[in-house]
């Protein structure tokens, strides 16, 4: 698809590895280049357990919601708990990209493109779950306020309707800062495509780039534009989640704590999943020149600050509830820990916060074995925080006649998987068409190149 020269040959240590103008295009673009037995085995992979989870949506679609584990109260459980979930995961690539740029933190060349992506494919896997909720997804644009002929408008006072707006306004801007940032490398790697449809489609993404001198003015002032506009999303859009729980009188989740909290827990569990994708992809394609251990670190320490909040929330919370007036509120968190969900309340804790201490010791954050095995338990531990959250308030209310115990579901298992496999569906697709790291910007970061006499 795309006509590579060879790469420069590595050294002993990759981490020393120089970079060169010309064996960044290479190395980047090598994603592209990569043999096609290799990237189809993985998409048929998780087209395969896609397939499994689209069977348990027809189940539900065609029997109806009765073949879940839930029932009132306890209704919503584990299709919010993965709403909320892929919300979060969603927002680590507005932090990287846009709050990191305007604060000029230079490590963020290296990563932000591949959070750019997770945060768009974030976001369309979160807003599966409330379309096949409904119960009937071919009603869902009764959702959106337009003039129709029914005389139906949207209860713009729900929290719920709060979250059709805040969710397609995020989508609309990450989507459109995405392909903004994406113009000067896709101009370079449709130079180098030799497929007709490949090279069209990337004639379409790169808007006629040339890398004129007024192309870059504009192309910088639209950036920026962009991420001053993203910016406030990071916080508003799980704040406003956050408010589906808050603004309800349900015991454990009327707290003011909650946006800051859902904030803070976001970026903890985006930061993670970065760290994630990124550790095999610099290992495999023997990248670590690019994005070094330095790179690596300091994802890292962005785990341990959220992770120290993360931890500051739940003992808040803990607090407030066990030395406030309110016996219910008492109860509930009482009931997280020694209740039937103890194993999930246990579990978030020790992921979320105990397990991520160990980030304090530099020889741990520059492991990327250990790094990879502890993101992976930061975000089930963030998974379960979201189910302790949502299950435990709900089957333990005010009402003890209204008390139920809900037991997950293997329809809800499948459809926990394959929120997964649809993620990896558009990373995969990502990584084989799309550059996956800024070449434009770490070149910022390169000397100038030199003549063949030595001068610059």
């Amino acid at each position: 698809m795309i006509e590579t020269q060879a790469p420069p040959a590595v050294h002993a240590d990759p981490e020393k590895r120089p970079i060169t103008q010309a064996s960044l295009n290479d190395d980047v673009m090598k994603l592209i280049s990569l043999p096609g037995k290799i990237w189809w085995a993985a998409f048929l992979l998780d087209l395969l357990v896609l397939a499994v989870a689209l069977t348990a949506v027809r189940n539900l679609i065609v029997h109806g919601w009765g073949v879940s584990g839930f029932m009132r109260p306890v209704m919503w459980a584990v299709d919010i708990t993965n709403f909320v979930f892929w919300v979060g995961i969603a927002h680590c690539g507005t932090l990287v990209s846009a709050v990191l740029f305007l604060f000029r933190s230079h490590f963020r060349r290296a990563v932000y493109r591949i959070a750019e992506a997770m945060t768009v494919f974030g976001v369309l896997t979160a807003a599966m779950f409330p379309a096949i909720h409904t119960g009937r997804p071919w009603f869902d644009y009764w959702l959106f306020p337009y003039p129709n002929q029914r005389q139906l408008w949207t209860n713009i006072r729900s929290p719920l309707e709060w979250d059709v707006f805040a969710v397609n306004t995020y989508l609309t801007i990450s989507s459109i800062f995405f392909l903004v940032g994406l113009i000067p490398d896709v101009a370079a790697v449709r130079d180098r495509a030799k497929h007709p449809l490949m090279k069209f489609v990337y004639t379409l993404l790169s808007f006629g780039w040339t890398g004129a001198n007024y192309q870059w003015k504009h192309f910088y002032g639209a950036y920026l534009f962009f991420a001053a506009i993203a910016t406030p999303l990071v916080f508003s859009v799980h704040s406003v989640v956050s408010w589906d729980f808050a603004m309800a009188q349900t015991p454990g989740w009327h707290s003011t704590l909650f946006a800051p909290y859902f904030v803070a827990g976001a970026i903890f569990s985006g930061v993670a999943m970065v760290i994630n994708l990124m550790i095999p992809i610099r290992k495999a394609f023997h990248l670590e020149h690019i994005v070094t251990i330095d790179h690596m670190e300091k994802l890292a320490k962005l785990v341990l600050l959220t992770s120290c909040m993360v931890g500051y929330s739940y003992l808040t919370e803990f607090f407030m509830a066990w030395f406030g007036p309110n016996a219910a509120e008492r109860d509930v968190f009482w009931f997280r820990a020694t209740g039937h969900y103890w194993w999930a309340f246990w579990t978030m804790f020790s992921c979320n916060v105990v397990f991520p201490l160990l980030l304090w010791l530099k020889p741990f954050r520059r492991n990327m074995t250990a790094m990879f095995i502890l993101c992976i338990f930061v975000n089930i531990g963030m998974w379960f925080e979201r189910f302790v959250i949502i299950v435990t308030s709900l089957t333990r209310s005010f009402n003890p006649a209204n008390w139920f115990y809900y037991k997950m579901s293997f329809t809800e298992v499948c459809l926990i998987v394959g929120s997964f496999a649809w993620f990896f569906m558009f990373f995969l697709v990502f990584v084989r068409v799309l550059p996956a790291f800024s070449i434009a910007e770490i070149k910022e970061t390169l000397p100038m190149p030199k003549r063949k006499g030595g001068h610059a």
